[in-house]
């Protein structure tokens, strides 16, 4: 806790004590300080009009209408209050279209806010401007075979502690970035997808450079895959401390389609694959990937112990 000197010292540094207060309170419950903008949104209490401010006892009803009312590059933070709940139908239904904004959502589980999607391929979640941080947010696909749920499309952004959902059937594709989604950082994200067939991947990297995908855990009937290399080569990936369960007959964890990514995998990447068969090796396919003996194990049935993924051993060369 601050001390009261301290925070009689930032009231006093500060002209708008309201702003200081903010900055007290995000500090003792451990939340990104800024000397940016702080907006609330509550779908439940909130107004996106004139006359809403956009504070706690005042919220806007919207996240799209609090980014609108955001500054680029000025360490503005939304928070998303407990029971925020938001129905997008359309594309950009979402559009976080302001560089350099923090979206966090408060509460836990049920509580948390929540993005539901009901119109298929369209209805989608943009991270549009780098340096974007969304935190601790659900995403639920309400209707069988959407696809492209997120869309990162600019560079320098994050997804931590996000989850996704499927309510209804199973999305096509969740994480989608484009080639300009370049440090990509997708840390502490779980995705809970159907066990029936119909899903391709939960995140899928097009032509990007130096994506991070850390501390995840992925389960879903995948054609394609848990993580999917797409289109475009993308450089120097990276997945580490994550488990993947696949319900897919394809047995396919993490697949590099375009042939000639490069990254790297592990350590501590655990897999559950579908079938009882010769499929440790196809968990993981990409010819110019390095794989980590260090914790990449692979499992292909019920009451067996994983084993190490069997790729080709590195040979010390004289």
């Amino acid at each position: 806790m601050l001390r009261i000197s301290t925070k009689d010292r930032l009231r006093t540094a500060m002209a708008d004590e309201s702003a200081a207060n903010e900055v007290i309170n995000m500090i003792e419950l451990g939340l990104p300080v800024t000397t940016g903008n702080v907006y609330y949104v509550d779908s439940n209490t909130g107004s996106d009009s004139a006359g809403a401010g956009g504070q706690k006892n005042n919220p806007y009803a919207t996240l799209d209408y609090a980014v609108g009312r955001c500054t680029a590059n000025n360490g503005d933070i939304i928070f998303l209050m407990e029971g925020h709940a938001e129905t997008i139908i359309a594309d950009s239904g979402v559009d976080i279209d302001v560089a350099g904004l923090t979206i966090i959502g408060l509460g836990y589980g049920a509580a948390k806010a929540t993005f539901t999607f009901t119109t298929a391929v369209t209805a989608d979640f943009k991270l549009a401007a780098a340096s974007t941080v969304v935190k601790n947010v659900r995403f639920v696909g309400g209707i069988d075979a959407t696809t492209g749920v997120i869309e990162v499309s600019a560079a320098d952004c994050a997804l931590i502690g996000t989850e996704y959902l499927d309510s209804t059937g199973q999305a096509t594709d969740v994480i989608v970035t484009t080639a300009a989604a370049d440090r990509l950082l997708i840390d502490g994200h779980r995705h809970i997808g159907a066990a029936g067939d119909g899903g391709d991947t939960a995140v899928v990297v097009v032509g990007c450079d130096d994506v991070t995908i850390r501390n995840c855990e992925f389960y879903g009937n995948f054609d394609l895959g848990a993580i999917e290399c797409r289109t475009t080569a993308a450089v120097r990936l990276r997945v580490h401390d994550c488990q993947i369960w696949t319900e897919g007959a394809e047995d396919l964890a993490i697949k590099d389609t375009v042939t000639g990514s490069t990254g790297i995998i592990g350590p501590n990447v655990f897999i559950a694959v579908q079938d009882n068969a010769a499929n440790i090796t196809e968990a993981i396919t990409g010819a110019t990937f390095y794989v980590m003996d260090v914790g990449v194990h692979v499992v292909n049935a019920v009451n067996e112990k994983s084993l190490a993924i069997n790729w080709t051993a590195s040979v010390d060369e004289a």
